[in-house]
């Protein structure tokens, strides 16, 4: 059968599925397992006669939303914040994953821009940070401790006062998202130029390596959290631009949804990032190198993996797990 042919053929029942999918319209998980039945079988058949055809993706998404139904609505005892966070989530990360790589591309391309822009111009860093930050800390370098910015306050009143920052950085990121995406390109603009150039500053006073062991304690989930953020504020952005079958409001509400659950899922890792900010942070200068070095790889690899890695492997066992199930229906 030719792929236009296949197309037309299935082309109603595709839409029909989908839209129960997106409105909530069916009946019961069995009516919903069945349809899904349909779907699986249709994503095979494309794979294996048209496999450079964009159907394929199409079809991986919509089986992607229809198994979070279904696992949804099954009748389990497993506790629902739990499967919030250990399938939910994932599955979300990897059906839109896109997102999320596009969120990063855009991280590393705005604080290169950063970089390059405090190593042409002298007075770039002062501009971004402050005249008092900046003086503050050519004070604090030549005391020999290059982020003592980190030391000042109290641990509980620094842990308060960061998380809540950080979640406001977050909030507002995806928020801004609305319009059209852009809102949320400029707070990640924002944060990465900070970001670039200052970590240059350091690397221009010599002291780059004392400022990393120090910063990427908590940085490495701070950082990449407001990434994940970013990642929400333009999924919701592309709801509104691309309805694609939907109305544009249907859209909007699905993407709105969506993105406030990614948004959610970033809060553990901001207040952990807050507390290592607070309490952790602080004693960065005696510390042996191998503890620092330590907690920046064992705070960044849990995060890495939870988003990138952990979604790909729910992914793959709770579909396998699908099919078993559905094979009894």
């Amino acid at each position: 059968m030719r792929e236009v042919a296949f197309i037309k053929q299935n082309k109603e029942k595709w839409l029909s599925f989908e839209n129960a999918i997106f409105n909530n319209d069916f009946k019961d998980p069995d009516e919903l397992a069945s349809q899904y039945i349909h779907v699986i079988n249709d994503l095979a058949y494309a794979q294996t006669y048209y496999p450079k055809s964009k159907v394929i993706d199409y079809l991986n998404q919509l089986a992607a939303k229809a198994f979070q139904k279904i696992y949804k609505t099954k009748r389990e005892d497993t506790n629902r914040i739990l499967a919030f966070w250990k399938t939910e989530i994932p599955l979300i990360c990897y059906q839109y994953r896109r997102f999320i790589y596009v969120a990063f591309i855009i991280f590393f391309a705005f604080t290169f821009i950063g970089v390059i822009s405090a190593a042409n111009d002298g007075e770039f860093v002062r501009s971004i940070l402050g005249d008092n930050y900046v003086n503050q800390t050519l004070t604090n370098i030549e005391n020999g401790d290059p982020v003592a910015v980190y030391k000042s306050g109290s641990n509980w009143g620094s842990f308060i006062g960061i998380t809540v920052n950080n979640l406001k950085v977050g909030v507002m990121s995806f928020i801004l998202g609305v319009f059209g995406g852009v809102g949320t390109i400029y707070i990640l603009f924002q944060n990465c130029i900070m970001l670039g150039s200052f970590q240059y500053f350091f690397y221009e006073k010599n002291v780059f390596w004392e400022s990393v062991r120090g910063i990427w304690i908590h940085g490495s989930m701070e950082i990449f959290a407001i990434v994940i953020e970013a990642a929400a504020g333009l999924l919701l952005g592309a709801s509104i631009l691309f309805p694609g079958t939907h109305s544009r409001f249907t859209s909007f509400k699905h993407g709105a949804k969506t993105g406030i659950k990614i948004l959610i899922s970033t809060f553990p890792f901001t207040l952990s990032a807050g507390f290592l900010e607070g309490f952790i942070t602080r004693y960065s200068n005696i510390m042996p190198n191998w503890l620092s070095v330590g907690i920046i790889l064992i705070t960044l690899s849990a995060i890495s993996f939870y988003y990138l890695i952990y979604p790909f492997k729910v992914y793959k066992k709770t579909n396998r797990r699908i099919h078993l199930s559905l094979s009894h229906i």
